[in-house]
């Protein structure tokens, strides 16, 4: 069987594919995987046939990429130059075979006209998220803003609608729908309704644990557990980190997110709030100018570590909530302290809470003293960190894409 692959963003969008990628390649189907240029290296050093898209760095310096309600606009807007080869690159792919095409949510539309040269193409979907699935019921949160329990369906619906006409719809549906007209196809009224109705099959790559599928998520719909992928499972820490970490107590560990390049703040405050707690800490970012000139004692920098590596010797993981990094923590048994900008990243946020095994700061509230007062509430916390263990344990044989592999051939075949 054939399958193409589509995804776009940054390494966390891209693990999850080279997850299902891998695991179809192995069972012998040809896998082709379209992704920004940028992550060639990864692509290539999982074995996977890579065509490269263009990608914009620049948008990482966008000054609303990361804001609650403006974030996913220039998300939408980096990503559409990469999108509009789609439709040629997979008709040149897939020629007149019958294959699947798999693709990030973000990609429906054009995943939409690819089936116009391809009548015969099955498109399936993962969603990485439960914030990426539209829903009216609870719990639900609308950015950082949680819709309270005693307001009506339709009045959720009616929230819904009022966000997308605001902040999406009129950036979206303009070049959408003046592709759709070159096909000769109806214009798309409202983005939220039309793009999950375009695949014939939705995937949740998140365990029911961690979010059970309400009544109003697409249809037929396939719950996975999370795909952690690792790169280079077996890489140690660095020399430099490996001495840091033996030379004294567990370090609280901070991230921002691979892709965060303003985060200069972030890091401010947590130099300081370490400091006042008597924490170690390592900061892992690529963006060594986002730090202090001059870091503190006990204050470690590293470009990147693997984090299913450094977890295990570590007190507490403080992170933007991105999807992957959450699940990470969990495995790991690690309290965490999630501090949301934009994105799913709220509503992993809640679920972390939630599940007991860490606490929250919204980044625009971040300042040194919240974030000492954050801190204390994740760091030494008994209770919090047996919560942890018992969450850990529910890892114990997860992590095959075998199950989902199966589905997806079952779509493919039928």
């Amino acid at each position: 069987m054939q399958f193409i692959l589509v995804t776009f963003g940054s390494a966390g969008d891209l693990f999850p594919f080279l997850w299902m990628g891998r695991c179809l390649r192995a069972r012998g189907h040809r896998v082709d995987l379209l992704g920004p240029e940028q992550h060639a290296p990864f692509v290539e050093s999982a074995g996977l046939t890579f065509h490269g898209l263009p990608a914009d760095p620049a948008v990482l310096d966008h000054p609303d990429l990361w804001h609650p309600t403006r974030g996913l606009a220039v998300v939408w807007q980096a990503t559409r130059p990469a999108m509009a080869h789609l439709p040629q690159l997979v008709e040149a792919l897939a020629g007149d075979k019958q294959c699947v095409l798999l693709v990030h949510p973000l990609a429906l539309p054009e995943a939409d006209l690819c089936r116009l040269a391809s009548p015969g193409m099955k498109i399936a979907t993962t969603y990485l998220a439960p914030a990426n699935l539209p829903t009216v019921h609870d719990p639900l949160l609308l950015g950082p803003w949680k819709v309270p329990r005693w307001l009506p369906h339709g009045g959720r619906r009616w929230l819904w609608r009022s966000l997308a006409a605001r902040f999406i719809d009129p950036v979206a549906l303009p070049s959408l729908n003046a592709a759709r007209r070159q096909h000769g196809l109806a214009p798309v009224r409202r983005l939220i309704e039309y793009v999950p109705a375009v695949a014939d099959l939705s995937l949740a790559l998140f365990p029911d644990w961690f979010a059970a599928p309400p009544l109003d998520w697409p249809q037929p719909l396939f719950q996975a557990g999370f795909p952690l992928y690792d790169p280079d499972p077996d890489a140690a820490p660095s020399c430099e980190l490996r001495t840091f970490l033996a030379a004294g107590m567990a370090p609280v560990v901070f991230t921002p997110g691979t892709g965060n390049r303003q985060a200069r703040a972030y890091f401010e405050a947590a130099a300081h709030a370490v400091g006042a707690l008597g924490l170690r800490a390592v900061f892992l970012t690529p963006y060594r100018d986002q730090l202090p000139p001059i870091l503190p004692p006990g204050v470690c920098w590293q470009e990147y570590v693997p984090l299913k590596a450094l977890l295990p010797h570590v007190a507490a993981l403080v992170h933007h909530g991105g999807i992957g990094t959450t699940a990470e923590a969990m495995r790991a048994g690690r309290p965490q302290l999630v501090v949301p900008l934009a994105h799913d990243q709220f509503d992993n946020a809640a679920r972390v809470e939630s599940l007991g095994v860490g606490a929250s700061l919204h980044a625009r509230r971040v300042t040194p003293a919240r974030m000492v007062e954050a801190l204390q509430r994740v760091v030494g916390i008994e209770a919090m960190q047996a919560r942890c263990a018992a969450v850990a344990i529910r890892f114990n044989g997860a992590g095959s894409a075998d199950p989902l592999c199966d589905r997806l051939e079952a779509l493919a075949s039928g």
